[in-house]
């Protein structure tokens, strides 16, 4: 997994409430078992019509937000089903950080597994990042997740709070396997020690 210390990129507003898993990635896209490749599905039913058109009206068709690495979001983001494709497909289309007053505690925690961060802030912080947001590609925020702040194009600087272990984990790029290779030399002493006891085994 990649690390994530500093970001500073594109943000693109999305304002909508209840976001949920199932608008993040369609449940006809879940078949898959690989991360990568399901950026171009990625809020499927309103990036496309029925014909595969995309809708020009929808954020992440605008020239100015495609190469979006932030989503300013609504509240209750990532709600519903508890599907770890959804932040597979944010990673993939690019989407490396997500911003909004609350999220899913699953879709939360798998964000840190797949490299997203996910802040929380007061809906007041929102509503400024948001309206920065609306600035388009010339405004460019910046997550700094070593001092945990999020800056405004307009140098507005908010604090946000991230749990201790998962900030470790991201800013040294640990997903799960990550963490359990930290421990591999002991787990081969381990495993040396026991076949020497239990060389029957």
């Amino acid at each position: 997994m990649d690390k994530f210390e500093t970001l500073t990129g594109i943000a693109a507003p999305m304002p909508l409430v209840n976001i949920d898993t199932d608008m993040i990635i369609p449940k006809v896209f879940l078949k898959t078992i690989k991360r990568s490749g399901l950026g171009v599905n990625l809020f499927d039913e309103m990036r496309y019509d029925r014909q595969g058109n995309e809708i020009a009206d929808f954020v992440l068709n605008k020239d100015a937000y495609r190469e979006a690495e932030i989503i300013v979001a609504g509240d209750n983001f990532g709600c519903g089903s508890s599907r770890e494709h959804a932040p597979w497909a944010l990673k993939d289309f690019g989407i490396k950080s997500v911003i909004s007053t609350s999220f899913a505690d699953i879709f939360y925690n798998n964000c840190f597994k797949n490299g997203i961060l996910p802040i929380v802030l007061p809906q007041e912080a929102v509503d400024v990042l948001m309206k920065d947001a609306e600035k388009g590609a010339n405004a460019r925020m910046t997550v700094d997740l070593e001092v945990q702040t999020v800056t405004s194009s307009d140098g507005e600087v908010f604090s946000f709070e991230v749990d201790a272990f998962k900030k470790h984990c991201l800013l040294n790029g640990l997903d799960d396997i990550g963490l359990t290779m930290e421990k591999a030399a002991s787990i081969d002493s381990f495993e040396t020690e026991a076949a020497s006891a239990r060389p029957w085994v």
